[in-house]
């Protein structure tokens, strides 16, 4: 197809001259010009042809004058992206101090210039020097916004300085910004205590792919979360629950975290109900755990509901720790005693027999909340656990009948 288009473009090129050959040979015209009292004629054809010979000649003495420039320049632009890309490699390579001042004398081509200062940028952090590496970024002044926002931005994050990385994502030479810049306004969000709004950009993050899809799905359910834990009241905290969807209204974190900040406000029975439905659409162990040690009342509501599981669940440790925190509260240590060790036997590990310590410790019998608060300890260090004494048969075979029961239901037989 392109070479139809040429030889087309030619074919009518040549009727065109030939037609303006015919009109000036059939009339050649002319020409006079008078100049400092002297004429000069000639035709209308030898007038152009002077005229393009003289256009011509400029043009020729134009480009032998500015030869040793545009050479100078072509030199300097070879040795420039040659330098950036012996500082690349330099970088990649682990020499750094090479790298930065082979890229620092990269800059000086404007066409490489943004590229060049900020792989100079990372050389100078690499090696431990973030007043070079700043001055770097600072370099591309207003020329290079948007490059100079994303680095600046980058370098804030690492500072742990997540207000001077929004205050360089908003300037406004930098807008819009791209993908990149998206991401680190929403992780610079998050980071400062803005997750609602760090979760509000998920939208144009999935958009232009800024991110892979694995990373967006963990971020959503993470700034869910964090969303939840830092809202404000009990409004704030229902509207923010009520606009997730339905896929995070089960998930472990989401629901942990909603349950946790409407006990810390108040809001009990929004906090148990949350764990409740979770639980009911799928068992999961740390909301077990969690829905006993929520600072919340409805005591005899809530063992009665965990009594309920306990049928569905009799293998569930953190469940029979629940129970046991329940039943503490109540203040019935016994049967409280009784789930703990149960609990124990079923893996429950060092949470369990902190829960034992603080038993022991409120009952009195000091010798075994200190054993207790030992093998919290150990457990949680992956040593031997010592036996407690006091133990009767009656109670070994128990928590032996425990063990047995828990290998019932496919978990791992774990024996202190």
């Amino acid at each position: 197809m392109n070479l139809f288009r040429n030889l087309l473009f030619w074919i009518v090129l040549a009727l065109v001259g030939a037609l303006l050959a015919q009109l000036l040979l059939a009339d050649p015209g002319y020409v006079l010009v008078r100049f400092r009292g002297m004429d000069y004629t000639t035709t209308v054809a030898t007038g152009l042809l002077i005229v393009l010979a003289a256009f011509a000649a400029l043009w020729v003495a134009w480009a032998l004058i500015t030869l040793p420039i545009r050479s100078w320049r072509r030199h300097r632009d070879n040795r420039g992206r040659a330098r950036l890309g012996e500082g690349l490699d330099a970088l990649h390579q682990g020499h750094y101090g090479r790298a930065e001042s082979l890229l620092a004398q990269a800059a000086d081509n404007g066409d490489v210039e943004a590229s060049a200062r900020l792989a100079a940028a990372r050389a100078a952090v690499a090696r431990g020097d973030r007043d070079a590496a700043r001055n770097q970024i600072d370099a591309l002044g207003t020329r290079h916004p948007v490059a100079r926002a994303l680095a600046g931005a980058e370098m804030a994050l690492a500072d742990d300085r997540p207000t001077d990385a929004l205050v360089a994502l908003d300037a406004p030479e930098a807008q819009p910004l791209p993908p990149r810049g998206l991401a680190l306004r929403a992780q610079a969000l998050a980071v400062s205590g803005q997750s609602a709004q760090a979760y509000g950009l998920l939208g144009s993050l999935k958009q232009q792919q800024a991110l892979p899809s694995a990373e967006l799905e963990r971020l959503q359910a993470r700034w869910a979360a964090a969303s939840l834990r830092e809202a404000a009241d009990a409004n704030v905290l229902a509207e923010r629950w009520e606009t997730l969807p339905k896929d995070l209204l089960s998930t472990p974190e989401i629901v942990a975290a909603y349950a946790s900040r409407a006990a810390a406000l108040r809001w009990d029975e929004a906090a148990t109900r949350s764990i409740e439905q979770a639980l009911d659409s799928r068992w999961d162990e740390s909301l077990a755990a969690l829905y006993g040690s929520l600072e919340v009342g409805r005591l005899d509501a809530r063992r009665t509901q965990a009594e309920r599981w306990l049928q569905a669940h009799p293998a569930s440790p953190a469940l029979m720790l629940t129970l046991a925190r329940l039943a503490r509260a109540q203040g019935q240590w016994p049967v409280a005693e009784d789930y703990l060790h149960r609990a124990v036997a079923q893996g429950a590990g060092a949470n369990a027999w902190e829960e034992l310590g603080h038993g022991f410790a409120a009952s009195g019998d000091d010798a075994r909340a200190r054993l207790a608060y030992a093998n919290a300890l150990r457990a949680s260090r992956g040593k031997p656990i010592a036996d407690l004494p006091g133990r009767d048969m009656r109670q070994r075979i128990h928590d032996e009948a425990a063990i047995e029961e828990r290998d019932a239901h496919g978990m791992p037989r774990l024996r202190g």
